[in-house]
């Protein structure tokens, strides 16, 4: 065989190869692909595998066909009680018409970078109806049980502006509320002003109902005393008249055992300690049952007195 012959071959077999290769186009499982033929809409491959189209006449444009994410950063929203509020959201969509999406996204942005295009046209219809729907609303309600209401109403908005570039929207959550610094500082300063409030409330409710039950207390005490006071007075005056009756019927039974006993009594008081000094007569009516004594000297023979020294 000729070299030119073989030349001609080697140019053959490369054109074939590149034929091929321009007319074979792979659709991945996660992917849907739109087929153009001099910029016009042909077909949409949705089906993995190999497919073919015509070499150099026919374009694709590969589109994702998997549920997406699409987080937004916070941004302040101003509520129905002109309350300010940092929100930030998360979206999960997915391309429901790629061509309507390809035509009113991707060509009417003039881009190449599909993504992006998709990720801001998503914040500002995230953003718009954010807005709208928290604008109505107070601060009570978006921190309270009515926020999965308010979620649902975000998520019904966005995707109704959503399907008219092709999207469908399946999510819309919000997924931080928070105050702003300086409004989140006032408000701190507040509840805790509050708080001190209903502490000090609560301490002179506190002192109040304690001190009624001291005083309470305090009467009953002094009522309980005043009765235990007045029956001891009483038990009492009854044990001294009991003992008055005693002491009488004993001395009406043998008087001059009583006035013995009574002397005794005396003497036992005045000496008992063994220190006592008394000056006294010894004719003296103290000293008369001594003068009895069995021994003692009749009271005619006892000396007399000394006289006293002059």
């Amino acid at each position: 065989m000729s070299s030119k012959a073989l030349i001609g071959g080697a140019i053959g077999a490369a054109v074939a190869a590149v034929l091929a290769y321009s007319s074979l186009f792979q659709v991945q499982q996660t992917e849907q692909t739109l087929v153009f033929q001099f910029g016009q809409f042909v077909r949409n491959v949705d089906r993995p595998g190999l497919h073919a189209k015509l070499p150099f006449v026919q374009t694709i444009v590969p589109l994702d066909k998997r549920l997406l994410d699409f987080e937004r950063p916070g941004e302040e929203v101003i509520l129905g009680d002109q309350r300010r509020l940092i929100v930030d959201t998360f979206t999960r969509y997915r391309i429901a018409d790629p061509l309507r999406f390809y035509q009113s996204v991707v060509v009417a942005r003039a881009t190449s970078d599909v993504e992006r295009a998709t990720r801001d046209l998503l914040s500002g219809l995230v953003s718009s109806s954010l807005r709208r729907v928290l604008g109505n609303e107070p601060l009570l309600s978006v921190l309270s049980a009515d926020r999965t209401r308010i979620m649902s109403e975000i998520h019904r908005m966005v995707d109704e502006e959503a399907r008219r570039f092709g999207l469908r929207v399946e999510d819309v959550r919000i997924r931080r509320a928070d105050l702003p610094e300086e409004n989140f500082q006032a408000i701190l300063q507040r509840m805790q002003t509050e708080r001190e409030r209903v502490a000090r409330e609560a301490r002179s409710e506190g002192a109040e109902v304690g001190q009624r039950i001291r005083a309470a207390a305090e009467r009953e005490r002094t009522v309980l005393l005043a009765e235990a006071q007045a029956r001891a007075d009483a038990i009492r005056g009854q044990g001294e008249q009991e003992a008055i009756r005693i002491y009488a019927e004993a001395f009406n039974r043998d008087r001059e055992f009583f006035a013995f006993w009574r002397t005794m009594q005396a003497y036992r008081e005045a000496f008992g300690d063994g220190g006592a000094r008394m000056i006294l007569s010894p004719d003296s009516e103290f000293f008369r049952f001594f003068r009895n004594l069995p021994g003692a000297p009749p009271r005619e023979n006892r000396p007399a007195p000394p006289a006293p020294a002059r």
